[in-house]
């Protein structure tokens, strides 16, 4: 039986997106949407039969060309030209499953019927999401500010029969795909190709998905933050909650909590310790990785805002009867939280390689670079250098793009966000913290390894078991590159429901 999600009026949440995409569920409108598309262009094709004033994008020409009046009879042939005119993206085609919540966030915004298109549009891309039709569309081309212009062309491209798409398996033209699928393209009535352009798509495909990714790396971070500190012989005192309840950050409760959780009956946290207290890189793991948790949270509150809103341009008000060119398109709360995600998902990688320094530095009773006989062996001296290349290159990434601006469309688009580059970066930046986890995890299961007889938690000593499998212990030099990728592949074919990532 195929699993459906009706679009609605009910507001999207991130776990019912999370849902929505893990189960590849489909996606239909709800009666209701189907009346609100309806009456939104029936109004709109009323409008411009009793009215001939201009109304901006829907009998005038766009940007910069905002006052240049178009006939009746070239309104079709306008949409269409924005459309093709707009679709000058460069640089990688970004991934397919971000083009897919492209796909269905333009759905969802369209389906409040505020944007005037026709129903067989929205109908049309709800077959390429059922499909798996994925628009071809390029990293760069958006400022983040008139709408993600240049990606969502490529991504209305497909709609007309022309550009390329990706359907299975490989790239071809969009209209063999149509052809094969027996799909008529569209042909585009007034106002239709700047709803399609205008929004933020491009930016919230890419927010989205990485709150789940990096929910994900947190859950990841606070689990091998626990399994070094056990290997380093650190001490459990600085995670008990009267700690944490004196500054009562709600990320840093958490952390804490989820810390100990993975620790509770660890032999080695209870042992009696030699010293006193431990570096910050070990001891400060509720403070910062709960910054961490507490930043995801406001950008997690930001997006489904965005996602949740109607952002194209101009917005039809039926019952009002009014039509108004505004600015919802502009994408500087994205451009705002995509950088504040950059920073605060830079920081986990930060303080995951300084405990894999301390790790490999000879203390606490562990051996110079987690080796036996080093000097004949480097053992783990060069997989820090790495993690230390990553964070490096995080740091340079994480700088804002938000307070960049430049002016295009010959000054009427005078500020923009760079919301688009700021979501691109953070991609690269989770993705690279992910690389320093996986380097971590390989550390932590070297050391620990010296701990012995004595056992970790039954949940980390099962969690390692399993990654041993995958990567067991180094009695000598080998290449360690092969070693550290396993490491990344077994972080990363982790599925997770929803409430364990959020530990609420």
């Amino acid at each position: 039986m195929v699993d459906y999600h009706t679009i609605s009026s009910d507001p999207l949440d991130l776990k019912t997106i999370h849902t929505i995409v893990s189960n590849h569920t489909k996606l239909k409108l709800s009666e209701s949407t189907i009346a609100k598309i309806e009456k939104c262009r029936n109004y709109l094709d009323n409008k411009l039969k009793d009215n001939k004033n201009p109304i901006y994008g829907i009998n005038t020409g766009f940007g910069a060309l905002c006052n240049v009046k178009i006939t009746d009879a070239n309104l079709t042939k306008l949409q269409e030209n924005l459309v093709m005119s707009h679709a000058c993206g460069m640089g990688e085609r970004i991934p397919d499953n971000i083009v897919k919540l492209m796909l269905f966030l333009k759905i969802q915004s369209l389906s409040y019927g505020h944007s005037g298109v026709q129903l067989d549009t929205v109908k049309l891309l709800i077959a390429f999401y059922n499909h798996d039709v994925l628009p071809v569309v390029y990293e760069y081309g958006s400022l983040g500010a008139s709408g993600d212009l240049a990606p969502l062309a490529h991504l209305a491209l497909p709609l007309l029969g022309k550009g390329e798409v990706h359907f299975e398996g490989k790239i071809q033209p969009a209209s063999n795909v149509l052809r094969t699928l027996n799909l008529k393209p569209i042909q585009l009535q007034s106002k239709e190709g700047l709803a399609l352009l205008n929004g933020t798509q491009f930016m919230s495909a890419y927010g989205i998905h990485l709150l789940l990714e990096s929910y994900k790396l947190l859950y990841f971070a606070d689990l091998i933050g626990s399994i070094s500190l056990d290997a380093f012989d650190g001490r459990i005192e600085p995670f008990n909650d009267l700690v944490h309840l004196v500054r009562p950050h709600n990320g840093q409760i958490a952390t804490a909590k989820r810390v100990k959780a993975f620790l509770e009956g660890s032999e080695i946290s209870t042992q009696e310790k030699q010293h006193v207290q431990d570096p910050y890189s070990f001891r400060c793991i509720p403070q910062v990785h709960g910054a961490t948790r507490d930043t995801l949270n406001f950008v997690e509150k930001t997006f489904i805002t965005e996602v949740n809103a109607v952002t194209d341009n101009p917005n039809i008000f039926v019952e009002e009867d009014e039509i108004i060119s505004g600015g919802n398109f502009h994408g500087q709360p994205l451009a705002l939280a995509l950088d504040y995600l950059k920073i605060a998902i830079s920081e986990l990688g930060n303080i995951s390689e300084r405990r894999t320094y301390q790790l490999v530095s000879g203390l606490r009773g562990l051996p110079a670079f987690l080796v036996d006989d080093p000097g004949l062996n480097s053992g783990f001296m060069i997989p820090q250098y790495t993690a230390a290349s990553i964070v490096s290159a995080n740091k340079q990434l994480a700088t804002p793009a938000s307070v960049d601006s430049i002016v295009s469309s010959n000054g009427q688009e005078d500020h923009v966000s760079m919301g688009a580059n700021a979501a691109t970066q953070a991609k690269k930046i989770v993705d690279n913290s992910f690389k320093v986890l996986s380097i971590e995890l390989f550390n932590a299961s070297q050391a620990l390894e010296f701990r012995r007889p004595l056992q970790s938690s039954n949940f980390i000593e099962g969690f390692m078991e399993h990654f041993k499998k995958e990567v067991n212990f180094a009695k000598e030099d080998r290449i360690f590159h092969n070693d550290m990728q396993k490491s990344l592949d077994f972080l990363k074919q982790f599925n997770f429901d929803f409430d364990t990532l959020l530990f609420n």
